[in-house]
């Protein structure tokens, strides 16, 4: 996948990691910003707010579904997976196929995960946007057998596959009359 921002700058507001720790300049504090927008709706106010990256990280820590996207022989493609959060590393688990030949690469993914209130449009989106890696590595496999990590897909998922973070952002959305509810 190309079009991963470089360590040039920052995008969105957000400073790409170092390569001292896979989180890197990811637990640096970064501005807030906020935005509004008029939705189809006549006088309806949408508005969002950028999340700190400690936010993003503390939402990722919460959920156990998100979406991986990658690109195969045959183009984008957007998988459901479960997931861990480790060190503010996404772990998955996997068997053989497309995820695992994405890492065994070393190419370059996003991961998304995001709750929205379907009554009031509230809601959150966080995204991980980085390297795909296996972990082969005998004692780091037998730590991270022990996460909480059990995929709801059938079939043998003997394969550990960790997202280096290079960048993370994440949004909180609200609408008129969620006075920008949190628990979403």
């Amino acid at each position: 996948m190309t079009g991963l921002p470089s360590a040039r700058g920052r995008v969105m507001g957000v400073v790409p990691s170092s390569a001292g720790h896979p989180a890197g300049d990811l637990l640096q504090p970064e501005v807030r910003t906020s935005s509004s927008a008029t939705d189809e709706q006549p006088r309806r106010r949408v508005r969002w707010l950028e999340l700190t990256k400690s936010e993003c990280f503390e939402l990722l820590a919460g959920e156990r579904l998100g979406r991986l996207a990658f690109v195969d022989e045959r183009g984008p493609v957007v998988l459901p997976v479960n997931f861990v959060l480790d060190n503010h590393v996404v772990i998955i688990r996997t068997g053989e196929g497309a995820k695992l030949d994405a890492a065994s690469h070393g190419d370059r993914v996003a991961f998304e995960v995001d709750r929205i209130d379907a009554g009031t449009g509230a809601g959150w989106s966080v995204l991980v946007r980085g390297e795909a890696t296996e972990v082969t590595d005998r004692s780091e496999l037998t730590r991270l057998r022990k996460l909480p990590l059990n995929p709801l897909a059938p079939g043998r998922k003997s394969h550990f596959v960790r997202i280096l973070p290079a960048v993370v952002t994440g949004r909180r959305i609200s609408a008129p009359g969620s006075a920008g509810d949190r628990s979403v």
